[in-house]
This record gives C-alpha cells, structure tokens and sequence, in this order.
C-alpha cells in the first residue's frame, strides 16, 4: 500500500509531500493522522532545520476528501468532526513549531489546502496553480485556522470577498494581495522552495524562532505581557551563540555564520 504522505531529507532540509494525487491530495483520516504525527516529529528533531510541505502531482491539496465524508459510517458531521480535530493538530504544529515552513504550492490549493498553505511561514506557488477557498460553495464553514490567517494576510474587507464569492485566485492576484510569497514558473516551484529554504538556513534559525512565536502571538497578546514577551526573546537571542556570533560579525565588519552546531 502506497504511503499517503512522503518525506525526503537533505541535510537539514526536510520535505513532507501530500502523496494520493488521485485524489489531488485530499485529506481522508489515516492521511491526516500521518501528516499530523510527522510534523509532531520533525518539530522535535534537531537535525531539521526547515520543512517544506508540498503535494505530488497535479494538485497541492484540495482539502478534505468529501468523498470519504459522505461515506463515514457517522455520517459526514462526524466525519469531518474527527478529521478537524486531526487536521487542527497539524496546524497548530506548523504555527507553534520555531522552525520555518515553506508551502511548495504546485497546483490547485482549496479548502483545507487553502488553509494549510495559510498556515506556513512562506508560500512558493506555481504560475498556474489556483487558491480556492471551497468551503462556502459547498455549504461548509472555513476550518485549519484560514478564518485566522486569511484576514492578518489580506485584511477583513478582502477575506470578506474572498469567502462570499469564492472565486478562483490566480497565483499572480494572490501575489498582488500578499497571499503568497513568490511566484515560480510551473515545474519549479519546489526548486525554488528549496532555495528559499537553504537561504533561511543562512540567518539564524534561532532568532526565526523568536520572533515567528512572538509575531503570530502579538493578536491576542495584551501588549503589555507581548513587550515583556519581547523583552525574554530579546535576551534569549543575545546569550544563544547566534546572537554572540552576530554582534561579533557587526563589530567586525563581516557576514556572520549562524546555526553552528
């Protein structure tokens, strides 16, 4: 039986692909939970440095697999109550974990697809791929955390339109909007995310950490405990040797060389 989610290594350099393009990548529950348990693990691995997430096939992800939902023995409310609180794990993973992820967006990205590129600190997206949210066209509700992400990346009025109309986005208006990071031609898009993560493995992965955290925590920090927040970041990073080597390189008029082991 063929693995539904694929991982290749190369140094610290790690890619989880979404593995069932007959289905375009589609979650069912044995899928989520892998995707899931990975991530949990790679989060705690020391020898990652950054993930890139992306799908095999035409497709990135079209999101929950509607066909195994409607299918389920409880039902499709059950069905996607279970899927959600799997999917919701592998979330908050990608934003809690201090490592930086990189959606390699080859293809269509819908629903939880959608969401699941939201969530990742960087989005590459292919010139042909689409961004669809999906969910409103299909009577459902938005879900892996897109009702967060998608208005602090667009703004209110623009998740507004995006949600009432649901309309395909194309990767040059989802760039124009702030949706995605960069633009690749099609069939390189996993060459340039892979660039893009070699050259994030090039600044301090340490200070990244700090201030992913303290970014996505700055909507529902008061400000107050956020500064103080700021305040143990900030002298976390000047003891770690990252932040020793880096005031170095400053007083020495030269580049600094982080992540050393």
């Amino acid at each position: 039986m063929t693995e539904p989610i694929k991982l290749k290594k190369d140094g610290g350099i790690v890619e989880v692909l979404l593995n069932r393009p007959e289905a375009f990548n589609a979650f069912n529950l044995d899928m989520i939970e892998l995707f899931s348990k990975y991530l949990i693990s790679l989060a705690m691995d020391d020898s990652v440095s950054v993930i890139i997430i992306s799908g095999e096939g035409k497709a990135f992800c079209a999101g929950g697999d509607l066909k195994w939902a409607l299918n389920f023995s409880g039902g499709p409310a059950a069905a996607f109550h279970e899927l959600a609180a799997r999917y919701h794990q592998a979330i908050l993973e990608i934003l809690r974990m201090r490592k930086p992820v990189v959606a390699a967006v080859n293809g269509i990205a819908a629903g939880g697809g959608f969401s699941l590129a939201l969530a990742c600190d960087f989005r590459v997206v292919a010139q042909s791929a689409t961004l669809r949210q999906g969910y409103t066209s299909n009577g459902l509700c938005i879900d892996g955390g897109g009702t967060f992400t998608l208005p602090r990346l667009v703004g209110l009025a623009r998740a507004m339109e995006i949600v009432g109309f649901d309309k395909p986005i194309s990767s040059e208006q989802a760039l124009a909007w702030g949706l995605v990071t960069k633009v690749a031609e099609d069939g390189r898009v996993l060459e340039e995310a892979r660039k893009m993560a070699r050259e994030l493995t090039e600044g301090s992965l340490h200070s990244f950490g700090w201030c992913k955290q303290l970014l996505i925590d700055s909507f529902h920090t008061p400000f107050e405990s956020h500064i103080e927040r700021e305040r143990q970041g900030l002298s976390s990073c000047a003891a770690h040797p990252d932040g020793q080597e880096g005031l170095k390189a400053f007083s020495e008029r030269r580049k600094p060389k982080f992540n050393l082991k």
